[in-house]
């Protein structure tokens, strides 16, 4: 166990560091920070490190095999109406418990956080459904995926404009550190028992509709809650010494480790109630998953803790120091780089990028993955910052950019499909919603930008360009595939023709 802590600590540090080193060489050049608010974001870095280590190693001890043993449980049952109950279930339980989610909803005027988050949490169910049905009927994803964006954006025309790119938004942080270890599992285990060829490529594709029912629902929410007052930016408090720090750090904690009790709860509750009914783990693997949900408290709660205390403000104070300036242009490959970077600090992208190499064979590795996903976000955080100094609509860019990739689902292999999809829910985590999101709407107010429809729309953004970039990769990896099978026909038949046949009598024939 040492070891593999060990080891876990280390990966978090190797993914949070490109992002320490940004945030401290923007604070000695564009935009210098208070002592105060560099103490918060150091103490704030070393949790995050912690927290990632321990997350991690808990979601592999527990939220796996228990979404994966749910999946090859349910995908025995012959009554499929009490299937889609229980996926109906633990969609909605777990959408409440998911921590981004909670610091969306509390930035979203106009409408009560509880009727935002079950709103987002019902839509997470019922498209868990949907989900399901097309793992167990066998219909192919990129179609399903067609329908279901042509009703989100014919759903977008109806609705007030400056609530659009919040529930786009709503769309991205539903599928984060809580989520994306269960609902891929669960895939993963749905589709394991399946003989078919195609049985590893629908493991994929869960994250994705579950990331459409939350920008439905919030959309169908948005023409009866019209927000009435427009979006307030407020910093975090900051400190100007250590101990004010420390003091700091020392007031959040109980907080966020009550707020993460009562989001694991109804999780823990789930797999109670699992091996009640079913006893599919044995004394061994309980106390192991036990221990892995313990891990993933520890760690959720110092994750949270760290990027909300210590994160926040530094993004939202380097958004609005670098907005006054007369170079604020730089706005756009300040983002680009941040964006690059930060999405390896995302506790779901490690998850993501090891089930996807194993599920592949490791045809598919980490390493194309993780680039993949940072070239994405890099394009999608300098778009944000772009539209903060000009304004424009999200939907000049979420419209062509959901075309181009649904376009794309017909000509890549079905796995870079379902992977790609997933990768837009799962890049846009809590470092999205606690770093990147202050930092546009830092710099939106200090622009005098309107935040409900300049700020808002970076997650959506940062859920988006990953849908391509990823399946970029998949049509070069198709193509080269298809000029290594012609080069081998030319050659068999060049072999062909340099062959010299013989007769009986052993002439040429």
């Amino acid at each position: 166990m040492n070891k593999q802590l060990k080891a876990k600590i280390i990966e978090s540090l190797s993914s949070v560091l490109p992002i320490t080193a940004i945030v401290l060489l923007l604070s000695i050049t564009v935009a210098p920070l208070d002592s105060g608010i560099m103490v918060l974001f150091v103490f704030g870095a070393l949790l995050l490190i912690v927290g990632m280590g321990l997350f991690t190693l808990g979601a592999e001890m527990s939220m796996t095999p228990l979404g994966d043993g749910i999946g090859v449980q349910m995908s025995k049952s012959r009554r499929i109406g009490v299937l889609l109950i229980v996926c109906l279930a633990i969609g909605v339980l777990i959408t409440i418990a998911e921590p981004d989610l909670q610091v969306l909803a509390t930035q979203i005027p106009g409408i009560p956080n509880r009727t935002l988050i079950l709103a987002v949490a019902a839509g997470v169910g019922l498209f868990l459904v949907v989900a399901v049905l097309r793992i167990l009927f066998r219909i192919r994803l990129p179609r399903l995926l067609l329908g279901c964006y042509a009703l989100v954006f014919l759903l977008a025309w109806f609705t007030p404009n400056n609530f659009i790119p919040a529930a786009f938004d709503s769309g991205g942080v539903t599928t984060g550190p809580m989520t994306v270890p269960f609902i891929m599992s669960l895939g993963i285990g749905l589709a394991s028992l399946r003989s078919d060829k195609n049985s590893g490529d629908d493991s994929f594709g869960l994250v994705a509709l579950c990331s459409v029912g939350p920008i439905l629902s919030v959309l169908l929410l948005g023409l009866f809650y019209s927000p009435s007052v427009d979006a307030v930016h407020t910093v975090p408090p900051t400190a100007a010494t250590t101990r004010e720090a420390v003091a700091l750090f020392a007031d959040a904690l109980p907080v966020y480790a009550r707020e993460t009790l009562v989001s694991l709860l109804p999780i823990v509750g789930v797999f109670a109630v699992f091996q009640l009914l079913t006893h599919r783990f044995h004394g061994r693997q309980v106390w192991r998953i036990a221990s892995g949900f313990l891990f993933t408290y520890l760690g959720l709660v110092a994750f949270l803790v760290g990027v909300n205390v210590g994160f926040m403000p530094a993004g939202s104070l380097i958004g609005q120091e670098i907005a006054v300036q007369s170079y604020r242009w730089l706005l756009v490959p300040i983002g680009m780089l941040v964006g690059y970077f930060i999405v390896a600090a995302e506790p779901a992208v490690h998850v993501l990028k090891k089930q996807v190499e194993e599920v592949s064979n490791g045809a598919i590795t980490q390493k194309t993955i993780g680039h993949g996903l940072s070239i994405g976000v890099c394009i999608s955080v300098g778009i944000a910052m772009l539209r903060i100094l000009t304004g424009m609509s999200v939907l000049w860019f979420l419209i062509p950019g959901y075309a181009l990739s649904l376009l794309l689902s017909f000509h890549v292999p079905p796995i870079y499909t379902g992977i790609a999809f997933d990768s837009g829910g799962v890049a846009s985590g809590p470092m999205t919603a606690t770093f990147l999101l202050p930092l546009a709407m830092g710099a939106c107010t200090a622009s005098g930008g309107n935040l409900m429809t300049d700020a808002f729309g970076i997650v959506a953004m940062v859920a988006m360009t990953p849908l391509i970039t990823i399946q970029m990769i998949g049509f070069h990896a198709e193509m080269k595939k298809r000029a290594a099978k012609r080069t081998m026909v030319q050659r068999l038949a060049q072999m062909e023709d340099c062959v010299v046949y013989f007769d009986e009598e052993g002439e040429s024939a």
